[in-house]
């Protein structure tokens, strides 16, 4: 099962790119990563020194193996903008004929963008991408100011 994952600060940065360079009715999605569930799971486990066991308890009902953000159809308009991709918005008029004389043959390479056709990271990556977010250095922080704190207490408790 892969998800992508993006910081808050690469969602904020899409949407800026989305003011300055979409149109109305344009989507636009950034080639992001993605890991599978049971990475980021172990990535987690080991930036926090858990001992926990990951226990894998299956697909849920309804739930997807993977994420799609850009269907064979849209891809096959989509705009290769680099860090991004562009769907332009659909504003031919209901003049079909036109569409019957003259088509358009020519086809994206692109069938479909979903967390299991992107880049995958593996464990170090997904570990350095976590590593890389301040609000998560700062929870690792935090946890092993507590922990340091619970093992002194119980240390100091042992010895009495």
């Amino acid at each position: 099962m892969t998800r992508f994952i993006m910081s808050l600060d690469e969602a904020v940065n899409l949407v800026l790119f989305a003011f300055e360079h979409g149109v109305s009715g344009d989507i636009l999605v950034q080639k992001a990563p993605a890991c599978t569930i049971g990475v980021l799971a172990q990535a987690v486990k080991e930036l926090f020194h858990s001992n926990d066991e990951i226990k894998i308890i299956g697909i849920r009902h309804g739930e997807k193996m993977y994420e799609t953000l850009l269907t064979n159809e849209e891809c096959a308009h989509a705009i290769d903008l680099g860090n991004f991709y562009q769907v332009p918005c659909d504003k031919r008029d209901l003049n079909y004929d036109k569409y019957f004389i003259k088509g358009d043959t020519r086809r994206n390479i692109l069938t479909e963008f979903n967390s299991n056709n992107t880049q995958l990271l593996n464990l170090k990556q997904v570990k350095e991408k976590l590593l890389s977010l301040e609000y998560i250095r700062n929870e690792i922080d935090e946890w092993e100011i507590e922990s340091s704190k619970q093992e002194a207490a119980t240390s100091k408790d042992n010895v009495e």
